[in-house]
């Protein structure tokens, strides 16, 4: 696998959810990036519930005069019992500003880990704020535009999608990962609209969603429910969309 980011056009459909969800099921060592310039952790507000506190994160990446590589790995904090690591955003949203020269040497320092054998997963948040991450949903090997399905959200969906499209051949890939399909509009009608591929769809479950947003008591069947099977099929669509993209430009590279 490599570098996944996921980003959202508008309101909030569940971006960090969605991202720490991939995260704390995936099946390798993996790096959760909080890109975020909205400012203060989701992670460590929610899913922590504000039990562990900030020690560094990537202001400090922004700030510092080392090699960005070690300094990356000074920095992610591992989330215990699990194989996640994670990097915590910014605190306040007028640091935003200072993360548009990391924004480049991070997305090659992310680039780097896969042969260590460890995944990188981005929350780039919200699309087009200051600060936004752009050089890193660009370097992604497959940038995700979370969206759900009502008219709003596909219209700031299609408005937003030029950004993540890339051309046919490329090793960078975009798609769309759908919360509630159905929510009145299927996968097929979506990717028609915003004229990107549906790669995944999750269940619109919010009790089972505030486990990883708010840190809530897991519901009952919460590993065989909806959202955790929706979640382990999105890691699976995930795989298969980036190798068979690696499969058919090396089956088409000149030998």
């Amino acid at each position: 696998m490599a570098v996944i980011a996921l980003a959202s056009a508008s309101g909030s459909p569940g971006v960090t959810t969605t991202a720490l969800g991939l995260a704390l099921l995936w099946p390798r060592p993996v790096l959760l990036v909080e890109a975020d310039p909205t400012g203060g952790s989701g992670l460590l507000a929610g899913y922590f519930r504000g039990t562990t506190t900030y020690a560094a994160g990537t202001i400090e990446l922004a700030l510092t005069s080392s090699n960005l590589g070690d300094a990356l790995a000074d920095v992610a904090q591992p989330i215990a019992g699990t194989q996640v690591s994670y990097v915590a955003g910014t605190r306040s949203h007028t640091q935003a500003g200072a993360l548009s020269d990391l924004w480049p040497p991070l997305a090659v320092a992310l680039a780097e880990l896969e042969p260590t054998g460890q995944d990188v997963i981005i929350d780039a948040g919200r699309l087009g704020l200051v600060g936004s991450p752009g050089d890193l949903l660009e370097a992604a090997d497959l940038a995700l535009l979370v969206t759900r399905t009502h008219l709003p959200a596909l219209s700031a969906a299609r408005s937003r999608a030029d950004a993540l499209r890339r051309p046919p051949l490329d090793w960078h890939q975009s798609g769309v990962l759908l919360v509630g399909e159905s929510q009145p509009y299927s996968a097929r009608e979506v990717a028609t609209v915003v004229e990107l591929p549906v790669v995944a769809s999750l269940a619109d479950d919010p009790e089972s969603a505030a486990v990883f947003s708010r840190g809530a008591k897991p519901p009952r069947r919460f590993e065989t429910g909806a959202l955790s099977r929706g979640l382990q099929a999105a890691i699976a669509a995930i795989h298969t969309t980036v190798i068979r993209r690696r499969t058919e430009l090396l089956e088409g590279a000149p030998s």
